[in-house]
């Protein structure tokens, strides 16, 4: 992969874990009543997630690209439609206005380090999306000659660690947010970059022809 699709690949990641969803919101509910080691427990199952997520499909699109060029146009075109589904949806979202990260009401107990895991694993583990935007993204940053798992299981590290990393700044500053990144100008910018990048990523993905 070379450094202009890696670029890409880390704007497009950044910008789909840096608006608001089901992960912010359970960081936002957990920190404030169970602290930041749980805070981090539940990133570390979002992070665990990711990789089960990644696994079933590399497996996935593996076992189309070699039994069924018919099967993974199917693919193609769903996620094709998914990622520009994003896009609308962020567009909407930002002329709408949102939810700001600190209305989100916290939990009403103290939640233990491995309750905290197992909810930061379930939340992403149980959400097809995350499949989804894998099985989209996957075969337009995959290099024609490179090793498709390895290069797909960078791709999943990647995205992991952008969430860690964004999450982790969350939960350490949750309480000190400025009012400009927690107000709904910024939300709503986001939003819209947001739509914009996975429209575009959409596009992208339906003219994609697999190099097999």
């Amino acid at each position: 992969m070379d450094s202009a699709d890696l670029i890409a690949f880390v704007i497009a990641t950044t910008f789909l874990v840096t608006s608001p969803g089901p992960n912010g919101v359970l960081v936002a509910r957990t920190v404030p009543t169970s602290g930041r080691a749980a805070g981090f427990a539940t990133i570390a199952g979002f992070f665990t997630a990711f990789y089960i997520h990644g696994t079933l499909s590399i497996l996935g699109i593996s076992i189309l690209l070699m039994k069924s060029a018919t099967a993974f146009a199917i693919v193609k075109y769903a996620g094709a439609a998914y990622l520009c589904w994003i896009g609308v949806k962020s567009l909407r979202a930002a002329l709408r206005g949102g939810q700001r990260l600190d209305a989100v009401a916290p939990a009403r107990r103290a939640r233990s380090l491995r309750r905290a895991y197992l909810e930061g694993l379930l939340t992403n583990g149980l959400n097809p999306k995350v499949s989804m935007f894998y099985l989209a993204v996957f075969p337009q940053f995959i290099p024609a000659g490179a090793h498709p798992v390895a290069t797909a299981f960078e791709l999943v590290f990647i995205h992991s660690m952008i969430n860690v990393i964004w999450f982790s700044t969350v939960v350490l500053l949750l309480s000190r947010l400025t009012s400009v990144t927690r107000g709904d100008r910024f939300q709503r910018w986001l939003k819209g970059v947001t739509g914009a990048v996975f429209i575009g990523f959409g596009l992208k993905l339906a003219s994609y022809r697999p190099a097999i």
